[in-house]
């Protein structure tokens, strides 16, 4: 009979991370058949899982989708703050966003129940692509994207290497792989712009596309085939954050 880690465990039902899950454990939250568990407890298919005394065992299916967060929707799971994205989609299983994108900024975000996923696109060193579209104050010179293509000083640090791409006089795109805090707009204000709208319209393979404000869609099956085989080789450990 398998045995899985209980960690691992927790975080395939949707319910959180398995950082998440850690830290139920540490806190003693976490139940397997009714006894208290701990860090490093493996548990079997049948075993009943309790976190602060609510089961979270219900089998259901793994859930990707794409949605498109609107400006103002806030990427917590924290259903006691306004605008969050869980009451918004209100979907009908537990999902938690992946990542995040900042209240004021608006576009593709991925929604899942997978935490292996998870773990594997959010580590830094997977260098997984995510596309913007950027409208700032000023016009946009040579210069500025020069310095955003080559790395600008931020969060005591220097951003990699990306792709920019001038739009129009005040519109650029431009193509991360990591996922600093806020990292484009703070690009921008190192450099003496602000930026006026910031949308994000790809994750890896997948597009916004003609996808609405507010709506979501399920990954098509070759879509998730595509994002399986590029996180396939994906470090989900600690050493790759």
């Amino acid at each position: 009979m398998e045995l899985k880690r209980l960690n691992k465990a927790i975080s395939e039902t949707g319910f959180c991370s398995r950082r998440g899950a850690d830290k139920f454990i540490e806190e003693g939250a976490v139940k397997v058949n009714g006894e208290t568990a701990g860090l490093g407890v493996k548990v079997k298919p049948g075993d009943i899982i309790e976190v602060n005394g609510k089961v979270i065992t219900k089998e259901v299916q793994n859930i990707y989708l794409a949605f498109n967060k609107p400006i103002g929707i806030t990427c917590t799971t924290d259903t006691e703050i306004k605008g969050n994205i869980i009451s918004y989609m209100n979907y009908p299983e537990r999902i938690f966003p992946i990542g995040r994108l900042d209240k004021p900024s608006e576009g593709l975000i991925f929604m899942t129940n997978d935490g292996d996923i998870v773990n594997k696109i959010l580590r830094s060193k997977n260098n997984h692509e995510k596309e913007y579209v950027v409208r700032v104050n000023r016009k946009v010179s040579s210069y500025f994207l020069k310095e955003m293509a080559s790395g600008v000083p931020i969060l005591d640090t220097v951003t990699l290497p990306c792709k920019v791409e001038k739009i129009d006089d005040y519109t650029f795109n431009i193509v991360l792989t990591q996922g600093l805090n806020r990292q484009i707009r703070r690009m921008c204000l190192e450099l003496g712009y602000e930026v006026r709208s910031l949308k994000r319209i790809r994750i890896m393979n997948i597009e916004l596309g003609g996808l609405k404000p507010g709506k979501y869609r399920h990954f098509t099956k070759r879509e998730l085939e595509e994002i399986l085989q590029l996180v396939g080789d994906s470090s989900k450990t600690e050493e790759a954050s």
